[in-house]
């Protein structure tokens, strides 16, 4: 664990990095001004050549020479508004390319955005490497920081702890994570956080009335899960219900995806990871709030018992869904996790999956669709996801799309229209909600990274996580 210390004027610190920030026409802040001094007239020349301006995402790294007591020093372009977006990705470039320095001292205004962005993009899932090579910073520094500078750091660091927890369990190949081992992990990070952690198993699933848990599982070799992660303060402000999708792959089962489409569906339990991630991060910070985290755990498979197109199954809440498409199976096991969540009487549900194609073709691979039954609950998460740097954008849920997904034998069928597949998924899922407030996220475009950007790399990347936590924040006050 990297330790994060308060240290004092940039002339005075010891580390073997620095990191300052430039704005826009190589406006260089004190720290940077200090350094550039010290390095001499030739820097300008170095920035010409690497275009360097100070805009953001611009990253130049600087050998300290014999000039200065840093062997390198990383300028960080901020431009003409160093918002936390541009702090964090500005933090998750610097994280990268100072990754084989055991140390790093930072002098960049805001150190909380920044060393979030660094500690995420000093991500790496090596597991599975003959040759890894994890990063090796040890220790931050920040730059004539404060108790509250370090506190804000520290609040960083327990966030991206969370989202990388989420990234390790999505990036996991989905062989080495069927529903059982995935419980484990909760129970285990759960038990870590102080959390208490219910694991429902096969019977308890029959026992429970969990058809579309069930029924999804029906065609996979391994066994399905639901795990409850419980965060009780003994004086909450609130109750606040997340409930994650968690199909650890996704075959189609007998409505069986094209080959090509199944390569990344060990991300289709990113929903899933996304609430076990954010209720570690609530349990560290032991939020006075309540809150359940409910994790559907399941593969869907096309073995000889899978479901089949005509299929009708029962809810725990009691209402029926007639199977269309076995693909459009994630509604299926969020009905009954949605159920339960409802049965607790929460102020507030929010579920998080990596539902529909129809999302990432409406709003593409970095916005999620955000979706709710009113009462403030979009709001409300619209908020939080903006204070945690994430990308939601407000869809429609209209009354008379309702329609779509009616059914000739069933109260539903889990497929719509050709057209608006988003919202049908989101209107299936609040028929299972009742009359509690409840916000819904589609993530299936910001789930996974096509490829490095800042503190986003390539593979899983544990959106939601931060947006559940600020929004917990928020109703924890």
């Amino acid at each position: 664990m990297i330790a994060i210390e308060a240290g004092g004027p940039v002339d005075a610190v010891e580390a073997e990095g620095l990191a300052v920030t430039v704005g826009a026409d190589r406006a260089l802040s004190p720290a940077a001004r200090w350094a550039a001094e010290r390095l001499g007239r030739w820097l300008d020349g170095y920035f010409d050549q690497l275009d360097f301006g100070g805009k953001p995402g611009q990253v130049a790294a600087v050998p300290g020479g014999d000039v200065l007591p840093f062997t390198t020093v990383y300028f960080a372009g901020v431009g003409d508004e160093p918002n936390g977006e541009v702090l964090r990705r500005a933090g998750g470039t610097v994280g990268r390319l100072a990754a084989r320095l055991a140390s790093l001292a930072v002098a960049v205004g805001d150190p909380e955005p920044f060393t979030l962005g660094l500690l995420l993009g000093q991500y790496r899932f090596d597991k599975y490497r003959s040759e890894p090579k994890p990063p090796r910073t040890e220790r931050l520094v920040l730059v004539d920081g404060d108790d509250d500078a370090v506190a804000a750091a520290e609040h960083a660091r327990a966030v991206a702890g969370g989202v990388r927890l989420a990234r390790d369990l999505v990036n996991e190949p989905a062989a080495a994570k069927p529903a059982i081992e995935i419980a484990r992990v909760a129970t285990e990070v759960g038990e870590a956080a102080g959390l208490r952690v219910v694991v429902h198993d096969d019977d308890a699933l029959r026992d429970g009335g969990f058809g579309g848990i069930l029924g999804v599982a029906a065609g996979a070799h391994t066994a399905p899960r639901l795990v409850e992660l419980w965060h009780e303060a003994p004086d909450p402000q609130g109750f606040l219900a997340l409930v994650g999708k968690g199909v650890v792959f996704d075959s189609g089962g007998l409505s069986i995806k094209p080959a090509k489409a199944m390569e990344d569906m060990k991300t289709d339990m990113s929903g899933a990871a996304a609430v076990i991630g954010a209720m570690h991060v609530i349990g560290e910070l032991n939020l006075p709030l309540r809150v359940v985290g409910l994790t559907p755990l399941t593969e869907n498979m096309p073995g000889g018992g899978a479901m089949r197109p005509g299929d009708v199954l029962r809810i725990r809440n009691g209402k029926t869904i007639e199977v269309l498409n076995t693909d459009a199976e994630g509604r299926l096991i969020l009905a009954d996790a949605l159920s339960l969540a409802a049965e607790h009487e929460p102020d507030l549900i929010v579920d998080v999956a990596t539902l529909t194609g129809a999302s990432k073709v409406a709003l593409g691979e970095h916005i999620a669709g955000l979706f709710g039954n009113g009462d403030g609950a979009v709001e409300k998460l619209e908020a939080a996801a903006k204070r945690a740097g994430e990308r939601v954008w407000p869809m429609p849920l209209p009354a008379d799309y309702r329609a779509m997904i009616d059914s000739t034998v069933a109260d539903m069928k889990n497929t719509g229209n050709r057209f608006g597949g988003a919202i049908t998924a989101a209107l299936l899922l609040k028929e299972f909600v009742g009359d509690t407030p409840w916000a819904h996220l589609d993530i299936a475009g910001p789930a996974r990274a096509s490829k490095d950007n800042g503190y986003t790399l390539t593979g899983g990347t544990g959106f939601g996580v931060r947006t559940l936590v600020a929004l917990a924040e928020d109703m924890a006050g």
